[in-house]
């Protein structure tokens, strides 16, 4: 079922760069909740109009099906205009209210706001709007930027700009009077975006290249955007097209907020070269600790983490969760799967006491399913720990990889939704769940550990299980013969673990809780890498999902 790959290697500016864009684009955020009577927005009605060009997905996709069988050319970094080289100039430049794009009309129900170029964004983003079938490129200037203290002096006013970095979106999200910030697209084919009530944590992107391999990563970016308010009423549809060394792409992505944001992902792919690891709908978070390895942190907060499980659901309905990890080396897991329902990476903490952290809200950071929209035939889904000591860095990447590799010349079209929210598992799961799960010294309380040993605790809750009573996991006695033996239980555990051994797993439930409590030890050699897996069965099927977990007894 799962494979562990611990050999691989991956630079840390891989995931440090992503979340210093994400860390930015939060710092920038004070800016972007718009209220209609605030945004007396720059009237377009006065510019210059450009004439329109004809615009679908199809024409995109021709044409980046075309530039798959050119030599790829980086943008060039355009030098004629003022940008912020250091990260402190970059956070003062903030988009203005007053140029809101849409913001003019008062039925819209998205607003759009750019990010400058600058520090790490110094390659222009084209932003174009489609109206009617027409495109029309979106243009800035300097006007539309507020440049804090010295920097003002340094930029030409109204200077046209070669293009932005990205973009952000607003919408009436959380209330009808206030438009809160929906998704934002800053930095390669990243972008994240929030249901209701949420806070940014997570991320996806469009394409991972050659991710966590011996081949060095490849980025490609969204180049260009085009923006349509019409042709799926209520929603907003982003075009956008992907370059990169090894690969072209067209993609469709379709937006509804809610209480869960929903986006239908289109992605058409041309290979220009073969690809050694093509990673299809790609996850990014961060996991610190929780109470499994607080230990090794000396911090006030119970845990932290933007996610705290990878779910896949298999294609006979069964569910694995497999907590997250921040392992001493880089790790990665594989789970073959064939004609997979869903994937994705989950924040099951929900209360405030879980993390003890009014700043970033981590019990409000959204989870994020990856659902295909089609059969996807077989593959892995792909899990990578990154071993981090710090918060600021992304060390979690999870992605599909289709079982045929990709070669130059080949054409490949992907459908799947994204659906940004609590997520909460009791939502769509007839299974028991994982609530929590605990790590700690083996052996008895009160007794030296053993050697070499570690335990594991599950609490599993909710599914058929929360309705059986506790006698359900005790052996029943024979009534007519006092010395026959005991029968088997209703419920039991199955434990299972490569690499090291189970010892002693026994199954309970919890009075003041009413969850089922899973507890066992395993035993293995010094800095051996431990699979475990686990599950409570009866009544002739499966009554929780699969837990999985990897432990390196470092």
């Amino acid at each position: 079922m799962t494979m562990s790959d611990p050999e691989t290697s991956l630079t840390p500016e891989t995931s440090l760069t992503r979340r210093q864009a994400l860390t930015l684009a939060a710092a920038l955020g004070a800016t972007v909740s718009v209220r209609p009577h605030l945004a007396a927005a720059q009237d377009d009605a006065t510019a210059p109009q450009q004439a329109g060009e004809p615009f679908s997905f199809d024409a995109l996709t021709d044409r980046m099906r075309e530039a798959a069988g050119t030599a790829f050319e980086a943008r060039p970094v355009p030098e004629d205009y003022f940008r912020p080289e250091s990260y402190d100039d970059y956070r003062k430049v903030r988009f203005r209210e007053s140029r809101t794009r849409w913001a003019q009309d008062e039925d819209a129900r998205y607003r759009l706001q750019a990010f400058p170029l600058g520090w790490l964004f110094e390659r222009p983003v084209k932003l174009h709007e489609v109206v009617d079938g027409e495109a029309r490129e979106m243009t800035f200037t300097t006007e539309d930027f507020r440049y804090a203290d010295e920097l003002s002096d340094q930029v030409d006013a109204n200077h046209e700009l070669p293009g932005v970095a990205g973009f952000r979106l607003n919408t009436p999200l959380n209330r009808p009077d206030h438009y809160d910030e929906l998704v934002s697209f800053l930095g390669a084919s990243y972008f994240r975006a929030l249901g209701r009530h949420s806070v940014y944590g997570l991320s996806a992107r469009g394409v991972a290249i050659d991710t966590a391999t011996r081949r060095p990563e490849e980025f490609p970016d969204f180049t260009a955007f085009w923006l349509d308010r019409q042709v799926n009423p209520g929603a907003m549809t982003i075009y956008a097209a992907l370059d990169g060394p090894s690969i072209a792409g067209a993609y469709r992505i379709v937006i509804r907020p809610g209480a869960t944001t929903e986006m239908d992902v289109t992605a058409r792919l041309f290979p220009r070269t073969e690809i050694g690891q093509l990673g299809i709908a790609p996850l990014t978070s961060m996991f610190l600790y929780s109470a499994r390895n607080r230990s090794d942190f000396d911090d006030y907060r119970p845990a932290v983490h933007d996610s705290d499980g990878l779910l896949i659901e298999r294609s006979d309905g069964d569910i694995l969760w497999r907590p997250l990890n921040n392992p001493p080396r880089l790790t990665g897991s594989y789970f073959s799967e064939t004609s997979l329902r869903r994937f994705g990476l989950h924040q099951r903490s929900r209360s405030f006491e879980d993390f003890e952290d009014d700043g970033a809200r981590y019990d409000r950071r959204p989870s994020l399913d990856v659902t295909p929209q089609g059969d996807w035939g077989k593959g892995v889904v792909r899990l990578i720990e990154i071993p981090t000591e710090t918060e600021a860095n992304d060390n979690i990447v999870s992605f599909w990889i289709p079982e045929i590799p990709a070669a130059a010349g080949d054409e490949l079209e992907f459908a799947y939704r994204l659906s940004w929210g609590d997520l909460p598992p009791e939502r769509d799961q007839t299974l028991a769940f994982a609530e929590a799960t605990h790590a700690g010294a083996g052996g008895v309380a009160g007794v030296e550990s053993p050697e070499n040993t570690r335990k594991f605790v599950i609490d599993f809750v909710g599914g058929m299980l929360a309705d059986l009573p506790p006698e359900a996991a005790e052996p029943p006695r024979a009534e007519d013969d006092a010395a026959a033996p005991p029968g088997e239980p209703a419920i039991r555990p199955v434990v299972n673990a490569q690499g090291g051994e189970i010892r002693e797993a026994t199954l309970h439930r919890l009075e003041e809780t009413g969850a089922w409590r899973l507890a066992f030890d395993v035993e293995a050699p010094a800095d051996e890498l431990v699979e475990m897996s686990a599950h409570v069965a009866g009544f002739g099927k499966k009554l929780s999902e699969v837990w999985l977990c990897q432990w390196i007894n470092a």
